[in-house]
């Protein structure tokens, strides 16, 4: 296995080679057993400053990005768009660039347009992690993805992974569809017709829209989140008529031939996308995914500082 990243920046799961997984991954475990210790923070990144740049609300990945650099004696400063300069016209890059005067090393970022962070990466020196750019990618959601599934079922390859919802306006589907594949599981999307990008099939991925037949075919069901905020138009005709067709009860998973894990990025729309039963069930490894989001990001920036 390779010692280092091929990479300087973490932008998407598509820059990445299967090595390259394979090295965050295992990093992460080593991470994972340090932040179930009773002192949970290691000197790793004492003399480094990362900025949390984020121009895109967030609770989940921000917390899990600030947890991480602090759990590497990490030096953090955060900045939140809604109070900035940004709002009074100033461009991404100036702000960037305002940031890292004061001597910051890394830039982990959030943005609404795609490909912003690779846009940095063209103009600044110091490393780029992607924490989600609009509908692109979303590559250290994959990556702890891939490492919960790998944690519950021993292995990727030859796994069948189904990804439920919202697929048109997810940067997790996209970033989930090339990480699953570089490790070779088999991939499906299904949802309604209106919310799978056309021409998807050409990623590899088989297209269904009938999730008690997804269910069925999977090893691991991946469901997203409805994404309202991001709709410009209605796709569908309401939550309640989604929820009836494409929703998840913990009686569906029940009366499966065989368990099957259930995974969801979060934050949960409860009653439409999963009932409460199904998200709480033993099914379910979702608390476990954020948990080893901590973890995959401590490895990620560790071993991205070393470059």
């Amino acid at each position: 296995m390779a010692q280092s990243l091929s990479v300087r920046h973490l932008v998407g799961i598509k820059d990445l080679t299967e090595s390259d997984i394979q090295l965050i991954l295992e990093t992460a475990k080593e991470f994972k057993d340090v932040i179930n210790r009773p002192i949970k923070k290691v000197p790793s990144l004492r003399d480094v400053t990362i900025a949390n740049v984020f121009f895109e609300n967030s609770t989940r990945t921000r917390l899990s990005f600030e947890l991480a650099e602090k759990r590497l004696s990490a030096d953090v400063v955060n900045f939140s768009a809604s109070g900035s300069s940004v709002k009074k016209g100033e461009t991404l890059l100036d702000t960037v660039n305002n940031i890292l005067a004061m001597k910051v090393d890394m830039v982990v970022m959030r943005h609404s347009s795609p490909g912003a962070p690779h846009y940095l990466t063209k103009h600044i020196k110091a490393n780029v992690v992607n924490a989600g750019d609009g509908t692109h990618e979303h590559p250290t959601q994959a990556l702890l993805d891939s490492f919960s599934i790998r944690e519950k079922l021993g292995d990727v390859a030859g796994k069948r992974i189904a990804i439920i919802g919202d697929i048109t306006h997810s940067r997790v589907a996209l970033s989930n569809i090339f990480c699953l594949q570089k490790q070779g599981a088999e991939v499906m999307v299904c949802g309604p017709k209106t919310l799978i990008p056309k021409h998807i099939e050409a990623l590899g991925v088989q297209v269904g829209h009938d999730v008690r037949a997804a269910l069925a075919w999977c090893d691991v069901a991946n469901v997203l989140r409805i994404q309202l905020e991001r709709q410009q138009i209605k796709y569908f005709p309401s939550l309640r008529e989604y929820s009836l067709y494409f929703g998840i009860s913990k009686q569906m998973l029940d009366d499966l031939d065989r368990p099957i894990v259930l995974m969801h990025p979060g934050p949960i729309n409860r009653g439409v996308e999963l009932t409460s039963d199904a998200a709480d069930s033993s099914h379910s490894i979702i608390l476990d995914q954020v948990e080893n989001g901590v973890a995959v990001r401590m490895a990620v920036l560790y071993l991205l500082a070393q470059l």
